[in-house]
């Protein structure tokens, strides 16, 4: 094992995450919460989902080159991360749950007997929709304006409630994939329940990079903030 290898074994997933493009799909394919579980070491979180530690370090190995790193979003101006984040995560949030909503309130009337239908999950989406939207509002009407005036000292108290939303936006993840049976389909599954499953897979994955972003790149710097623009 290379002096690299025991580096990035030492860091967490969220700088990992952070610093290398394309770790965020890594750890996502194995299951590994680098957005509110972002602060445990990679090797502890190997270790607790027993996966394979030198397939791990050779896929995140693979991307780690310099020139992957030049674009990275780490190293752009608060202005321009921001409207990334509006317009990657925000705006796509809202275009996703609605349509989930839809669609699993057709598999739920439809399948209603099935032992593997997702009962609830409609209502609960509705739920996450709700607190999502209320907590993009606060971002988009308090938090990034203080942000883009340079006020970051100001900033510090509402980062640490959004970071506390962002715990409980990971719970819900966590419940939405239970109500789903882990987006494991029944062989007989409709063109609407699939969509429905490739749909929720999305969503997790997008608003786990969304919420990576923020903690562990936007958030950070606010938490650095000494004072200055």
């Amino acid at each position: 094992m290379t002096a690299f290898d025991m580096n990035l074994l030492d860091k967490s997933l969220g700088e990992i995450a952070r610093d290398i493009p394309g770790a965020s799909a890594v750890f996502f394919k194995h299951g590994l919460d680098f957005c509110c579980g972002g602060h445990q070491p990679l090797a502890t979180s190997i270790q607790e989902k027993n996966l394979d530690l030198d397939e791990v370090l050779g896929q995140l190995n693979q991307l780690s080159s310099p020139q992957a790193e030049e674009h990275s979003l780490k190293y752009v101006p608060n202005e321009e991360l921001i409207n990334h984040i509006l317009e990657r995560y925000h705006e796509v949030h809202r275009e996703q749950l609605p349509e989930l909503i839809r669609l699993a309130q057709r598999v739920e009337t439809v399948h209603g007997r099935h032992p593997e239908c997702p009962t609830g999950l409609a209502s609960f989406l509705s739920d996450v929709e709700q607190e999502m939207e209320a907590h993009m509002q606060k971002e988009e009407q308090i938090l990034f304006p203080m942000i883009q005036r340079g006020m970051g000292g100001l900033a510090k108290s509402p980062v640490a409630v959004m970071r506390m939303e962002h715990d409980d936006h990971g719970e819900s993840l966590a419940r939405l994939e239970q109500l789903a049976h882990h987006f494991q389909l029944p062989a007989e599954a409709c063109n609407t329940w699939q969509a429905l499953y490739t749909g929720l897979a999305a969503f997790k994955e997008d608003l786990m990079n969304h919420i990576h972003l923020e903690n562990n790149i936007l958030f950070e710097r606010i938490d650095n903030y000494l004072g200055g623009h």
